[in-house]
């Protein structure tokens, strides 16, 4: 007998929106992956999402309601940051280098 799948949400935007924002964070390695993997870090792919969320930023202007617009902005804010964040760590110290 096949077990039940649970009830899936019903998809909104701001659903939507929070599931990018999840697949982001997972491909910053700021949490583990579904299938209880590490959290491994994959910036192509974050980078790539982030920017998704850019173009909906910008194609949805004047057409969002306030509290889907601050979530984006929001969430778009603090992935941008994580992501700078998550670069600047994976970066070879450069700096070291150059002292030698």
């Amino acid at each position: 007998m096949k077990e039940a799948s649970p009830a899936l949400a019903p998809m909104d935007f701001s659903t939507f929106v929070l599931s990018l924002g999840s697949s982001a964070m997972i491909n910053l390695g700021q949490v583990p992956a579904p299938d209880g993997e590490p959290p491994r870090l994959d910036l192509p792919a974050a980078k790539q999402i982030i920017d998704i969320l850019g173009v909906l930023e910008k194609k949805t202007q004047g057409n969002l309601d306030n509290s889907e617009q601050k979530l984006l902005n929001g969430l778009i804010c603090e992935l941008r940051i994580k992501f700078v964040n998550a670069s600047q760590q994976a970066a070879p110290d450069s700096s070291s280098a150059d002292s030698e």
